[in-house]
């Protein structure tokens, strides 16, 4: 009997010490993990908020009637999407740097609101993308509508991927269906879904304002997300952006050389500048093939980069 109460103070002693060191071991992992977080946050300053959403936000001075509570819920989407998906609105505004100044005179010329810069933004991220549907280049550009507009398709040369062209080419298409629909928010829905595909809704719901309309999901979604990534871009560090004009891309300078013959090898023609393929290819996406036919001397301009921004540049100019 006296050996049994041995037995059970004994066990009574581990469970006592066993709870204590469990107590102890407890406060040692809680509160070092609770300073450690906090001290993290207070020193990065990182935290997940709510969006403010500016009072004034319009599309091409068409202002956003935010009055409306689902107006309202739509905008709010895509303001926390495109500011808290930080890669890619910061590649966004590091590319915008280099390809803005080359739309924004283009736009202007053209009669088109500045906006619709931040339209190729959401239609392509600035870059030569290519759809499933086949629609190309940073404006997204469809075959037929290209070469309805004027701009060289084929295996050889497709001007869909030429910056200054395809620019002129959206222009164009903008001018044409503003004409149209009346306002600037319908025109760029109808750049999403097809001039015949707005009228269809228009006509089904017989309303005529953007943000009346019920539309598919991504082409409801679209002047919304071009509003954000403008006001994004527009004001980086009122989003948390702490980029430095450093950050940016820029543009390489080029010079320009006429070619109105046949190319046997774009290879052997990038030497003659002591540049290599990939960097003419670079400045010269249209060019679609290592040749060029050019059976009817038509002129072309290639851009040449000036020397001295790439590794085994030569003399260029």
């Amino acid at each position: 009997m006296k050996h049994i109460k041995n037995i059970l103070a004994g066990i009574g002693l581990v469970v006592v010490v066993g709870s204590l060191v469990f107590a102890v071991q407890s406060d040692k992992v809680e509160k070092p993990a609770e300073v450690e977080v906090s001290d993290k946050n207070v020193a990065e300053g990182y935290k997940i908020s709510a969006i403010e959403i500016p009072s004034d936000l319009n599309f091409a001075g068409e202002q956003v009637p935010l009055e409306d509570p689902e107006i309202m819920e739509r905008v709010d989407r895509e303001f926390l999407v495109n500011t808290y998906w930080q890669s890619n609105a910061l590649l966004l505004m590091k590319r915008a740097n280099k390809y803005f100044p080359i739309i924004e005179p283009i736009l202007a010329k053209n009669g088109i609101p500045d906006d619709f810069k931040y339209l190729a933004v959401a239609e392509s991220g600035l870059q030569n993308a290519v759809s499933h549907a086949g629609a190309t280049g940073f404006w997204q550009i469809m075959k037929a509508t290209g070469k309805e507009y004027g701009l060289e398709v084929n295996s050889n040369v497709d001007e869909r991927y030429h910056i200054e062209k395809s620019t002129q080419v959206a222009c164009d298409y903008i001018k044409k269906w503003k004409k149209r629909f009346g306002s600037w928010t319908l025109t760029a829905a109808a750049y999403n879904a097809g001039p015949g595909g707005i009228r269809k809704y228009m006509n089904i719901q017989k309303a005529d304002d953007y943000y009346d309309l019920l539309l598919g999901e991504e082409t409801g979604r679209y002047v919304f997300r071009i509003m954000a990534i403008k006001e994004i871009i527009s004001n980086p560090d009122k989003y948390g952006f702490a980029v430095e004009k450093a950050d940016f891309y820029n543009a390489v300078p080029t010079f320009s050389v006429e070619v109105d013959s046949a190319v046997a090898s774009w290879a052997d023609f990038a030497k003659l500048y002591e540049i290599n393929y990939k960097v003419l290819k670079r400045h010269n996406p249209w060019l679609r093939e290592p040749h060029l036919n050019n059976t009817s001397g038509k002129k072309y301009v290639v851009e040449i980069p000036n020397k001295g921004y790439y590794r085994n540049s030569g003399t260029g100019q």
